[in-house]
């Protein structure tokens, strides 16, 4: 199975495709979708659809893995963070390519085995459930493997469901 997993962003949106057999994963590729921060934000929006729409014809994922949103601070980035995150599931959907969202503490649990570990921790085990040589950058490319990892695990769950 092949799987892209989104961290949304709007300057930055991080991605990673692993292939998975139900006993390890090896990488296919990761990055980032970059934006222009002088861009106007619907010319930033339209930008992510591009490179989303771009990424899905080329990597033709089986799964798309996506992070749910979280926050506690700046409700102004909360909103443009949610309008991207739109976009990227809006370009998933339109795909039809089947799309499952997870929490930060699911993602931690599954990568890691605890729910509240440190970034640092999910980089690392990243690392080496992917046998990378070196922690994958940018941090939201890391991101979005460990999210990649996590549906893998998750989607071969009895009790995961679309």
């Amino acid at each position: 199975m092949r799987i892209l997993g989104i961290d949304p962003g709007y300057a930055t949106v991080g991605f990673g495709i692993v292939e998975y057999d139900g006993y390890k994963f090896v990488p296919i590729e990761y990055g980032a979708f970059l934006t222009q921060a002088d861009m106007d934000f619907p010319f930033r929006l339209k930008s992510i659809s591009d490179d989303m729409d771009y990424a899905l014809g080329k990597y033709r994922p089986d799964s798309i893995a996506i992070e749910k949103l979280f926050f506690n601070t700046n409700h102004k980035t909360a909103i443009d963070v949610s309008q991207a995150r739109g976009v990227l599931v809006l370009c998933a959907v339109k795909s039809g390519i089947p799309i499952a969202e997870y929490t930060p503490l699911q993602v931690k649990q599954s990568v890691v085995g605890y729910g509240k570990a440190e970034k640092t921790q999910v980089m690392e085990m990243t690392k080496r459930l992917l046998r990378l040589s070196e922690l994958p950058k940018p941090d939201d490319a890391a991101d979005a493997l460990a999210i990649a990892i996590c549906h893998g695990h998750c989607c071969h769950s009895l009790l995961h469901k679309y």
